[in-house]
């Protein structure tokens, strides 16, 4: 037997979350609308009220409410650092880590041909607009150490170095291969501290 429409719809949608397949998508809905129907309201209500009203903010890509998001407005942050990651979760880890006080910038991806993904896709003309402002003095490139996010990094500093500025890559305190949301705290604080220019 075939499940209703609506549940179909349901089980269809919760598969639109990474790692989520058919089976763990189904079990997610029987249990969502058997054993906890006040849970499924407020997980309804609640990404119903992210979706009107998280944005990104206009200097630095990060999900935001507001047209500039707190870390950019903040006068405890050291303006003349920009750290340029991939997306919102590698910001929170790179906050999460303590070692770092300047100010972001958000790629909201990564350099991938093979997916059709160019520096016109990634909006890289924002970026250079934001780190040649005239305070910013060093970029330093916290993407992923994956071939892509390596990719990202050489192309940015070639980009970036032309404009004067210092350009520093994270140390590889990380794992080839591994994504900043998913290591450890101390091993990422120390990429940080152990960051080097790029020659």
């Amino acid at each position: 037997m075939e499940p209703s429409a609506a549940l179909q719809s349901l089980i269809d949608a919760l598969r639109a979350l990474p790692g989520v397949g058919p089976k763990s998508a189904q079990r997610m809905a029987y249990h969502l609308l058997q054993r906890d129907r006040d849970g499924a309201a407020r997980l309804g209500a609640a990404l119903g009220r992210a979706l009107e009203r998280i944005r990104h903010c206009d200097r630095c890509n990060n999900f935001s409410e507001q047209p500039v998001c707190e870390l950019c407005t903040s006068a405890r942050r050291d303006a003349a650092k920009l750290c340029v990651v991939e997306s919102p979760a590698d910001l929170l880890r790179m906050e999460q880590t303590l070692a770092y006080g300047g100010l972001y910038f958000v790629l909201l991806g990564r350099l991938s041909p093979l997916d059709g993904v160019g520096p016109r896709e990634l909006h890289l003309d924002r970026l250079v607009k934001r780190a040649c402002d005239g305070t910013v003095q060093e970029v330093i490139l916290a993407t992923n150490f994956t071939v892509e996010g390596e990719a990202t990094s050489h192309y940015l500093s070639e980009l970036l170095r032309s404009r004067g500025l210092k350009i520093t890559r994270i140390a590889r305190g990380l794992p080839v291969g591994g994504e900043l949301e998913h290591v450890d705290s101390g091993t990422l604080a120390q990429a940080m501290f152990e960051r080097r220019a790029l020659a």
